[in-house]
């Protein structure tokens, strides 16, 4: 049965101290309140360590928003896999299109940097979505097919430590967002394609989220769909009440 989950993308914000007020004021939140769904927080490098001792015995848990697709060495300012394991993390979030565009991320990068935190224990968040000319040109599918299929060298079993997250970069940061319509046409799409490669039980187990301006105005209806599991959040989990209305869509 796969998970329902909400992660916040806290992206590049917060200073530290904001940041452990903010994990602290959602940890206290959290305190004694059932919730349906899996909390993880995805902060900057320079918070995770201090971000781990608040938010200890929670219900949070902690992300990265990046590591480096290298192991170790001379790789000046990268954080490794390993570097962000030992911070107490347990997922990280890998190809957000925020990456791609600005960075210049590419599939065989993005492999992989999958790899390496798979290898040390850390499950990824892997982002996939189309900009607004693929949206409009109808190429939309077989560009996030492509990829979805960078993953596909995965065994089996590593795939099944992966977590899907579809932001359509049109509706990240516009205050536009995809219909519920159009966000399970697209889960379901990727569902089916990752069932082609490895069968239904991993597809049908596989969390696909939705990351493009989900906030609580709209995260119930989105939720709802058979194959939308939870939201990547941006700007919304930078406000604990915000980040809160979220998570309570999961009745």
């Amino acid at each position: 049965m796969r998970k329902n989950i909400v992660a916040g993308n806290w992206k590049m914000n917060t200073t530290l101290d904001e940041g452990v007020e903010l994990a602290n004021e959602l940890s206290t939140m959290l305190e004694n309140r059932p919730v349906n769904c899996d909390v993880i927080i995805c902060v900057p490098f320079t918070h995770l360590v201090a971000v781990r001792g608040v938010i200890a015995g929670s219900q949070l848990q902690l992300g990265a928003e990046n590591c480096s697709e290298h192991d170790k060495g001379a790789y000046t300012g990268e954080v490794s896999a390993s570097m962000v394991k030992s911070t107490g993390a347990s997922h990280v979030i890998l190809g957000h299109s925020e990456r791609r565009q600005y960075f210049g991320e590419n599939n065989e990068q993005l492999l992989a940097k999958t790899r390496l935190a798979l290898a040390n224990d850390l499950k990824p968040i892997f982002c996939v979505g189309e900009v607004l000319e693929e949206r409009e040109n109808g190429s939309y599918n077989d560009v996030v097919r492509g990829q979805v299929e960078a993953l596909f060298e995965l065994t089996p079993e590593e795939f099944s430590n992966i977590v899907i997250a579809y932001e359509p970069v049109w509706a990240i940061g516009t205050g536009k967002t995809a219909t519920a319509e159009q966000a399970q046409d697209m889960h379901a799409h990727i569902r089916k394609v990752i069932s082609e490669k490895y069968g239904n039980d991993i597809a049908d187990n596989t969390s696909i989220l939705y990351g493009g301006s989900c906030k609580p105005s709209n995260a119930r209806e989105l939720f709802a769909k058979p194959d939308v599991d939870g939201g990547l959040i941006g700007g919304a989990s930078l406000k604990a009440a915000d980040f809160m209305g979220i998570i309570e869509a999961f009745d």
